[in-house]
């Protein structure tokens, strides 16, 4: 027995059997040409299977809408010659030993941070918003929005097609489904806006319902959701357990097997005026809440949250303590691993075999090729 444990027990989530309970956590890396994820991208996953990741979530890849992305190297989840690539990407994982889903997502109206490419076509977003009264793009109508999710229902079943174990909605960070959660990006008086973050959930549990349709009863769909936005790092959708309740479950209620709930650290409580500063955390209170699994990350085995590491900033190794605590006792799930991983592909056997000394950090180069 080693204290990491706790951490390799396997897990079932519907009709996907996972060895243990650590995630590779979707990161975006802009490699791929022409939006085809090629042999390169199939290797880059596959070593993090032989690594020892119980589940790996892709990138984040985009659903056939006009400007559903907003970097050239983001890849498609649409189109004959991505679907190819994707299903050379699962047939590598899986040769590897793991299991996979991608992430689907439309950016919405937010610009990329890290280049000034256009996609030419208008941005859309629930009220033309980037961030509160910062206009970009246009309204969605009624049809886009019909459209969006037929688009996302059908990336799904083509993710079941192609043999994927799972999906994850990207509907965190500021993105679209996220601009209709945020009431400073959702100015709409129709029945996808509301005063309440229980209104405004309409137009995401429309899109999971459409989804579970598409995929069945028991493939697994997993949603990741955010408090912060990278367009206002303090901002808060619920600041209550009440508003999270209202938030979440009807979420669960259309078909979300699984909540990523994604905090920058994750040993942060998420309401601390309620249970102290060593109380439940963000994946904690949703589970609680819903009951639904929850997988939880921010900065899990490094030093310094994820997005510095856009400006340069490497990280240094740190202890697993906290997170073997709370996993200990039931708080959460699973647990996603990002940076470690990029740096490290075999950062999960490591961890198995109680070798810290040989665990690396991260380091920023990392993010300029795909190894």
């Amino acid at each position: 027995m080693t204290a990491s444990d706790v951490l390799f027990r396997p897990l079932r989530i519907g009709a996907m059997e996972l060895p243990n309970r650590i995630v590779m956590a979707p990161m975006t890396r802009s490699f791929a040409p022409g939006g085809v994820p090629g042999a390169a991208n199939a290797a880059y996953y596959r070593r993090r299977a032989e690594g020892g990741v119980g589940l790996i979530l892709s990138e984040g890849t985009v659903i056939d809408r006009p400007a559903s992305r907003n970097d050239p190297g983001i890849p498609f989840f649409h189109g004959e010659a991505a679907l190819a690539g994707w299903q050379g990407v699962i047939d590598a994982v899986h040769a590897g030993g793991g299991k996979m889903g991608p992430q689907l997502w439309h950016t919405g109206a937010v610009k990329s941070f890290l280049t000034e490419w256009d996609p030419g076509t208008p941005l859309e977003s629930p009220s033309g918003l980037d961030a509160p009264g910062v206009a970009r793009g246009k309204a969605m109508s009624d049809t886009d929005i019909a459209d969006t999710i037929a688009a996302f229902a059908k990336a799904a079943g083509e993710a079941k097609r192609l043999g994927f174990d799972t999906i994850e909605i990207h509907g965190a960070h500021g993105y679209l489904i996220d601009q209709f959660f945020w009431a400073g990006t959702n100015l709409r008086s129709d029945r996808y806006g509301g005063a309440t973050i229980g209104e405004r959930s309409r137009f995401a549990a429309e899109v999971v319902a459409a989804i579970r349709a598409a995929v069945g009863p028991d493939f697994p769909i997993i949603l990741r959701v955010s408090q912060w936005k990278q367009q206002e790092y303090t901002a808060r959708l619920a600041t209550t357990p009440t508003e999270m309740t209202d938030w979440l479950q009807p979420l669960v209620d259309a078909g979300v097997d699984v909540l990523h709930c994604s905090q920058r650290r994750f040993w942060e409580p998420e309401f601390p005026e309620i249970d102290g500063e060593t109380g439940l955390n963000f994946a904690g209170w949703a589970k609680k809440l819903t009951g639904a699994k929850t997988i939880s990350v921010g900065s899990v085995g490094l030093s310094g949250d994820f997005m510095a590491a856009f400006s340069g900033e490497s990280s240094t190794t740190v202890g697993l303590d906290q997170l073997v605590e709370r996993m200990e006792r039931d708080e959460f799930d699973l647990v996603a691993v990002g940076r470690a991983l990029i740096s490290d592909p075999d950062w999960v056997n490591k961890v198995r075999q109680g070798d810290s000394e040989s665990l690396r950090g991260f380091d920023a180069a990392s993010l300029a090729e795909l190894v």
